[in-house]
């Protein structure tokens, strides 16, 4: 059976298990108010409770919540990234984090690609994904790079938009899994010395952001400097 069907059919058994199994209905949405209060007060404390109450189950719920984030746009993922290393360690919770969010991106990708524009629109809005076509224009075949080292460019969007494009998958995937790395290898350092204050988490941000402007300027002098060799 074709990858891309045998995907659609899983997630369409996800969403079915959420709407009829009351359990999975219930885990799902404590989940995510969990995540919501960790990212509102900064306090990632509750987020790795939460995971470690699960014992040797904690690694399955985070890899499905990370999933999950990477399909709805308002889950912060950042927030599982940090817990992750707190929870399974530095180099654990890092793998755990980058491998999961790949897994989501693909999802995200072919969901687009099989179901199309009307039905990512109604995941993201029609104006995120005209913004997120002004980056393809800018950056072509460096879009998927680019945007996965800005950490305010929103993760399932430029999976979606990718999935809208004519872009092959193993293209798309190289560079998701290379432009996720330096963010999920940051916030994994800065996760595995959770203390339980938003002072991890502001710290955190603040580099993230510092890279995110370097690459930025960066970007920019490439872009001047390929209209001064076109002239």
């Amino acid at each position: 059976m074709n990858n891309k069907i045998i995907l659609l059919i899983i997630f369409v058994l996800c969403l079915a298990a959420y709407f009829f199994i009351t359990p999975i209905n219930t885990w799902v949405n404590e989940s995510l108010l969990v995540i919501k209060n960790a990212s509102v007060n900064l306090d990632l404390s509750q987020m790795a409770e939460y995971l470690r109450s699960f014992g040797y189950k904690a690694w399955i719920v985070s890899f499905c919540l990370m999933v999950l984030s990477c399909i709805l746009a308002p889950i912060p993922a950042f927030i599982i990234t940090l817990t992750n290393a707190a929870v399974f360690g530095f180099l654990g919770g890092a793998f755990l984090s980058w491998s999961s969010a790949m897994v989501g991106a693909m999802m995200c990708f072919y969901i687009a690609r099989i179901l199309g524009r009307d039905a990512v629109e109604k995941i993201v809005s029609k104006q995120a994904l005209e913004k997120s076509n002004e980056y393809f224009k800018s950056y072509g075949v460096h879009t998927i790079l680019v945007c996965r080292l800005l950490p305010f460019v929103s993760f399932d969007l430029i999976s979606y938009a990718a999935g809208l494009t004519n872009m092959k998958f193993w293209k798309f995937f190289i560079a998701t899994g290379i432009g996720q790395l330096p963010a999920t290898l940051v916030y994994s350092y800065f996760g595995k010395n959770l203390d339980g204050t938003g002072k991890v988490v502001f710290i955190t941000l603040m580099l993230i952001f510092a890279l995110s402007i370097l690459i930025y300027i960066l970007k920019n002098i490439y872009e001047n400097n390929k209209k001064r060799e076109a002239v």
